[in-house]
């Protein structure tokens, strides 16, 4: 079962960027935390996937708080993109 506490839930005041390994998810968070001028880091969540035990086989969250909704959904996903990454979003 993911251990994702339903961060992959796409909404306006919330960001979460799927990042494939952890050390990828930190460097991400932290220069999401430093391009954006955030007033706090954000949230490093490991997402397994299904039927996987292994954390080999899990990705990584980086939930990033917006309550002002001021970040820009391309320039997140681009700065995903600079760690193999992406950024959920709805279907």
């Amino acid at each position: 079962m993911p251990e994702n506490d339903g961060m992959n839930d796409a909404r306006p005041d919330r960001h979460v960027l799927v990042l494939p390994d952890r050390d990828s998810a930190e460097e991400a968070a932290e220069s999401v935390t430093h391009r954006f001028a955030l007033p706090e880091p954000p949230r490093l969540v490991r997402d397994a996937l299904a039927g996987e035990d292994d954390a080999e086989d899990a990705q990584w969250l980086v939930v990033v708080e917006d309550p002002q909704a001021r970040l820009d959904a391309l320039s997140l996903n681009a700065l995903a993109a600079e760690y193999e990454g992406w950024l959920e979003t709805e279907d």
